[in-house]
């Protein structure tokens, strides 16, 4: 503990609700990208992984917590990002994929999931629930979605991808 009183659990609670930029309705942390904090000489360290390698949001994430830190005052930070070990997308919990559904994003059933392309034609819509759907591209607004088109309610959406 710094003696101004913050500690490394009040640092991460501060930078627990950044929002994913790619998909707003969740945080950083829902999504497995904060790692860690630590305290070391004085010094905040804060661990982060991209989900996806080459992952474009993640300079934004950074720049998001140096904000959100320095808005508290601290000065002395690190942020480090770990690729080791490799996100997954069995890190997202059943409630993240809950609420991705509810924002129109398809969630990925877990990592293992074969990436054939016959599986990329069994997801089910997130609105309507349909398995009806039809994949548009492999690549939606990021590397890391897909983009369908639902056959029963028409809708466009995007799936979070296996990985």
């Amino acid at each position: 503990m710094l003696s101004t009183g913050i500690n490394t659990s009040q640092v991460f609670d501060w930078i627990s609700g950044i929002t994913d930029p790619e998909i707003p309705a969740i945080s950083i942390t829902e999504l497995g990208i904060l790692r860690d904090v630590k305290l070391n000489n004085g010094e905040f360290v804060i661990t982060i992984t991209p989900t996806y390698t080459g992952c474009p949001a993640m300079s934004r994430i950074e720049n998001q917590i140096r904000q959100k830190l320095t808005e508290h005052g601290l000065q002395k930070i690190t942020i480090n990002t770990s690729s080791s070990p490799a996100w997954t997308t069995d890190w997202i919990t059943e409630d993240v994929k809950k609420k991705m559904k509810a924002n129109g994003i398809a969630p990925p059933p877990h990592s293992s999931c074969v990436r054939a392309l016959k599986d990329f034609t069994r997801v089910s819509c997130p609105y309507c629930n349909s398995s009806d759907t039809n994949l548009i591209s492999r690549f939606g607004s990021t590397p890391c979605k897909a983009l369908y088109s639902c056959n029963n309610c028409h809708e466009p959406f995007q799936h979070f991808k296996c990985h």
